[in-house]
C-alpha cells in the first residue's frame, strides 16, 4: 500500500517538473533576446567605430590639440499630437541607449545635434514643451565634461514664415543655440537659424556686418546648421548660402534636415557633409557622424547604430523558438533531434 502511495506522488510530480523546465527555458529564451535586443547588441555595433586620424599639425614647435566631436541630426523627439506612446518608448529607448553606449565606449568631447531635436516643438503648448524638454534631458543626458550643443530645426521652432519669436526664444532659453562655440583652437561659429535667407530675414551669424567676413585669422573654422546649402525645397536658396559661405568662409559644414547622408563640395573647396537622422523612426540605419578636428585640418567619419530590421529579425526568432518549444512540451511537435535521439536509442536497443 505504501509503495503504492509513493508511485502515485512520483506520477503527480513529473508533470510539474516538465512545466517548471518549460517555465525556466521560456524565460531563460525571452531573458536573452532582451538582453541581446536591448543592450548587448549597441555595444557590439558602436564598439566597431573609431575616431578618424587626423594630422595635427604643428604651432610654434608645439602640436596642436584635436577636438574630439560627435555630430547628431534629427532626433525627431514624438509630442503629445502625434506620438503614439509605444512609438514613442520604442525609439526614444532606442536613442538613449545607443548615445549613452556611444558616450561610454567613444568618449567624445562635444557632441552637436544639428536641429530638428523635437517633432512636434514649432506648435506644441507650454506644457507640452516642458515634457518634451524633460525627456530629451533624460535620454541624453552626459557627464559635465562632455559639451552638448543643440541647433535649432524647422520642426523646432517653424520653417520661415511659421517662425514666432516666442519659439525661438523658448528654443533658446533651453539650449543656449546663440553662443559661440571655441575650444581647442577649434572655433565652430554660431548656429546659422533655419529662416535665414527665406522669408524671414535676420542678421548675419555672430553680429557680423555684410561687409566682413568672420573666419578668423588662424583657421577658418566649421560650421552647424540645420538646412543645407542647396538651391532645392526646404533648403536655402543659392543667394542665401553665397552669402553666408562668404561671410564665414568655412572650411567645413555639416547639416541635417535630410535624413541621409550626402557631401557637397561648395566652389570647390568647402565640404559640406549631410548628417543622417539618429533615429528608427527616420531610418532603418541610423548613425551620426564622429569628427577628429585640429585648427587646420580636419577628418570624418560615419559611425552606423544597430539595425532595426536585424532587431526585429532576433525577436521573430526568439518567438518562434518559444512557440517550438511550447509545442514539443505539448507533444504537438516533435523536434528532429528528439527524433533522431529516439531512433539512435531504438537502434541501440536492437
Amino acid at each position: 500500500m505504501t509503495t503504492l502511495r509513493l508511485g502515485l506522488g512520483r506520477q503527480d510530480f513529473r508533470p510539474l517538473k516538465k512545466r517548471s523546465i518549460l517555465l525556466f527555458k521560456l524565460l531563460a529564451v525571452v531573458f536573452a533576446a532582451l538582453l541581446f535586443c536591448e543592450f548587448l547588441i549597441y555595444y557590439l555595433v558602436i564598439a566597431q567605430c573609431n575616431w578618424p586620424e587626423v594630422k595635427t599639425g604643428q604651432s610654434h614647435g608645439a602640436l596642436r590639440p584635436m577636438l574630439r566631436a560627435m555630430f547628431l541630426a534629427d532626433t525627431h523627439l514624438l509630442g503629445e499630437v502625434r506620438g503614439h506612446w509605444l512609438d514613442k518608448l520604442r525609439r526614444e529607448w532606442q536613442m538613449e541607449r545607443a548615445f549613452q553606449t556611444a558616450l561610454w565606449l567613444l568618449q567624445p568631447e562635444v557632441v552637436f545635434i544639428l536641429g530638428d531635436v523635437f517633432d512636434e516643438g514649432k506648435w506644441s503648448s507650454s506644457q507640452a514643451w516642458a515634457d518634451d524638454v524633460m525627456r530629451f534631458q533624460k535620454i541624453f543626458r552626459h557627464p559635465r565634461d562632455v559639451q552638448l550643443k543643440v541647433v535649432a530645426g524647422n520642426h523646432d521652432i517653424g520653417f520661415h514664415y511659421q517662425m514666432t519669436t516666442y519659439n525661438i526664444k523658448r528654443f533658446e532659453k533651453v539650449f543656449n543655440s546663440e553662443k559661440l562655440f571655441s575650444w581647442k583652437e577649434v572655433k565652430p561659429v554660431a548656429p546659422v537659424p533655419v529662416g535665414w535667407g527665406g522669408s524671414f530675414r535676420r542678421q548675419p551669424p555672430s553680429s557680423c556686418r555684410s561687409d566682413e567676413n568672420c573666419s578668423g585669422e588662424d583657421a577658418a573654422p566649421p560650421g552647424e546648421r540645420h538646412l543645407p546649402f542647396q538651391e532645392r525645397y526646404d533648403v536655402l536658396s543659392q543667394d542665401a548660402s553665397q552669402k553666408l559661405l562668404w561671410w564665414l568662409r568655412p572650411r567645413l559644414v555639416l547639416s541635417g534636415h535630410t535624413h541621409s547622408a550626402c557631401e557637397v563640395l561648395h566652389a570647390g573647396t568647402t565640404l559640406e557633409v549631410s548628417v543622417p537622422s539618429f533615429s528608427w523612426r527616420n531610418r532603418n540605419n541610423p548613425s551620426f557622424i564622429m569628427g577628429s578636428i585640429t585648427a587646420t585640418d580636419f577628418s570624418l567619419s560615419k559611425c552606423y547604430l544597430p539595425l532595426e530590421s536585424v532587431v526585429l529579425t532576433v525577436y521573430c526568432g526568439a518567438a518562434g523558438l518559444l512557440l517550438v518549444l511550447v509545442l514539443v512540451h505539448h507533444e504537438l511537435f516533435t523536434s528532429p533531434f528528439l527524433s533522431g535521439w529516439g531512433l539512435f536509442r531504438k537502434h541501440k536497443a536492437v
